[in-house]
């Protein structure tokens, strides 16, 4: 098969050779003219004159070879006391049945149609059927603030919206209605239809003329067939946070997407047809829309919709539940899962009720896998734990350790190696490439590879502003880091995670990693404060381990000094507190933006992807012991 570096070489220097070879497991109605598309650089599209349906290569081809009665969905969910598997007949069906109803709606060929659904299989069914008619989809994170739905609303201008009656977040019930009806009012396009489904845990009430309840579309509605598109044509849009505030819709193609998930399954995760593949994540997120629906089906796997947590769904044993009881290969998940479930079962007793014999790997992504995470999840686990790294943009990873071709040696706090199809280089500031171990701006030499963002939606000057301007020639992640003496890839945060402190650039996730490895902390975060002196100053933030009964001001001391003598006195790092939890979006991520904010007392608006609004007044006021936190 040969080896991994086989592999890359061959994909950079050969990519119409190697992608094409790729793009034979996908079934096309027309063959493509040109593999790779350079004619309008940097807007770069994959095999342009190809036609397809994604829908079709998801779900029809698998009924027709001899899939049909495999599970294609398992739907566990805790919060509902629910188990209900979905064969790929059952699904084609279903599918096919609700676009029929989405046509009776309306909707064809290039509508939008957003979706703002909770953790359920009509999710993914309703985005399927989409793709079954060339809709583009948008999905929203259900229950996402009025005010940011709106806008969602206004930049994608959906013909309909699908949702549900309710959320269930844990042991809350989030009626999702009341707030659909607020971003319609807020917004200033007007969706013409709403579908709702019905859920018992919570009413809706329709609005006359407007709205319809799923079932009842359904139930009017005849099977629709598949719809060929071209292959440049968009699948989806799906909104990541700007720093101006307003989103950016990144639009995913259906042609390049279809052959680099397709491929990513069998040498990124070394699955194959039938298996059982787990992205512990939410529809909402780009790891739901790659890994809970599209790799997973495009392949022929089993792929688990769960609506539950980590923890207290009911316990820290959740997750291995679900592998065993199931069957799973593969989980992929984000580090914080891991970190929740860590703070709770240290020692990994629910780990031990389980028999999860048939788990092969666990795969992290969503935020930097600090080494402590690592080595307490590998010495648990008895498996290879893989940090692989991508972005909303990419789709999937920009680089990770490809399990399907070759297992290279780990390197905890790397994601190990680029992925066939990346170039990734280490930049200076003035666009110089950098040598092995010199710290600088991570970015991938053009062309990315198929299924990453083909243009922001209806924004193409965003987009190169966005991207391509900062480094000409190159996409720009946005994050920082650095390349070792082997190749691989060591990312430390976003650009704008690393600090200033009397002109010494610093990298709060380095302090993070000290600070990991003190054996009372079970989470941590550092962000710079602005310094009257300095420029900036690193502040830490702790969550402690459950049961810790030990002095504050001890451990606070402890990795002041740890942090002293692994960086050097240089970090200034002098100010750390402990708090009860940090402040996170739903997907898990620690939004140490909002906290530098709090700690220099400015202005600052709650985040829209906020888990829990009510951490930001305890970091406010921890910070105030510490003498942060002051308004200016």
């Amino acid at each position: 098969m040969g080896s991994y570096q086989d592999f890359f070489d061959r994909s950079i220097t050969d990519p119409d050779g190697f992608w094409g070879e790729a793009a034979e497991a996908i079934t096309w109605t027309k063959k493509w003219d040109k593999v790779l598309d350079d004619s309008n650089q940097p807007f770069y599209r994959w095999f342009t004159g190809g036609e397809l349906n994604t829908c079709y290569n998801a779900i029809d081809r698998h009924v027709e070879n001899g899939r049909a009665d495999q599970p294609a969905i398992i739907y566990d969910s805790p919060v509902t006391d629910t188990i209900e598997t979905i064969t790929y007949r059952q699904l084609r069906d279903q599918v096919a049945l609700f676009a029929g109803g989405l046509k009776n709606l309306g909707v064809v060929k290039g509508d939008t149609v957003v979706i703002y659904m909770p953790m359920v299989p009509q999710a993914l069914v309703a985005m399927l059927a989409c793709a079954r008619l060339g809709a583009v989809h948008s999905v929203v994170f259900g229950g996402f603030a009025p005010k940011e739905l709106a806008i969602r609303i206004n930049d994608a201008k959906p013909k309909v919206m699908v949702s549900a009656s309710c959320g269930i977040e844990g042991a809350k019930v989030i009626p999702y209605k009341p707030l659909l009806d607020q971003a319609i009012e807020l917004a200033e396009h007007k969706p013409e239809k709403c579908v709702i489904m019905a859920r018992p845990q919570a009413e809706a009430q329709l609005v006359p003329g407007r709205d319809v309840w799923w079932d009842d579309l359904v139930a009017e509605a005849e099977p629709a067939e598949c719809v060929t598109v071209a292959a440049t044509d968009p699948l989806y849009i799906l909104y990541t946070s700007g720093t101006t505030g307003i989103p950016k819709g990144i639009v995913r193609d259906n042609g390049g997407h279809a052959v680099a998930l397709h491929w990513t399954m069998k040498y990124l995760y070394d699955v194959e047809p039938g298996d059982v593949y787990w992205a512990a994540s939410d529809v909402g997120w780009v790891v739901g829309h790659s890994y809970i629906v599209y790799g997973p089906l495009l392949y022929g796997c089993t792929t688990i919709v769960y609506e539950g947590k980590p923890v207290g769904t009911p316990d820290p044993g959740a997750f291995w539940r679900v592998i065993s009881q199931h069957g799973v290969k593969v989980l992929f998940t984000a580090p914080t899962a891991l970190r929740a479930i860590k703070r709770e079962d240290a020692a990994g007793e629910y780990l031990k009720k389980y028999d999860i014999s048939q788990f092969e790997a666990l795969y992290l992504a969503g935020e930097r896998t600090d080494p402590d995470t690592y080595q307490w999840a590998t010495e648990m686990l008895q498996r290879p734990v893989i940090d692989h790294w991508w972005q909303t943009e990419t789709a999937w990873a920009i680089a990770g350790n490809f399990r399907g071709i070759e297992l290279l040696p780990i390197k905890p706090g790397s994601a190990t190696k680029p992925a066939p199809g990346y170039d990734v280089r280490i930049v200076s500031g003035d666009n110089q490439e950098l040598g092995p171990n010199q710290p600088g701006v991570v970015v991938v030499k053009l062309p990315l590879p198929p299924a990453t963002l083909l243009t922001l939606w209806q924004n193409d000057q965003r987009f190169l502003e966005s991207y391509i301007n900062p480094f000409p020639g190159y996409y720009f992640t946005g994050d920082e880091g650095y390349m070792d003496d082997d190749g691989y890839v060591f990312v430390m945060g976003r650009v704008d995670d690393v600090i200033n402190v009397a002109g010494h650039r610093l990298s709060t996730g380095a302090m993070e990693e000290v600070i990991a490895t003190h054996p009372d902390v079970a989470e941590c975060a550092v962000m710079g404060a602005t310094d009257d002196f300095k420029g900036q100053l690193p502040v830490g933030l702790v969550v402690l381990k459950a049961g810790v009964d030990r002095d504050e001001s001890d451990i606070t001391q402890e990795l002041i000094q740890m942090v002293r003598e692994q960086i050097g006195p240089i970090a200034s790092f002098k100010s750390v507190v402990v708090v009860a939890r940090l402040p996170k979006t739903r997907s898990g991520k620690i939004l140490r933006g909002t906290m530098r904010k709090i700690a220099d007392g400015a202005e600052y608006s709650m985040p829209s992807t906020i888990d829990d609004p009510a951490t930001l007044g305890e970091i406010e006021e921890a910070l105030k012991t510490i003498g942060y936190a002051q308004k200016a």
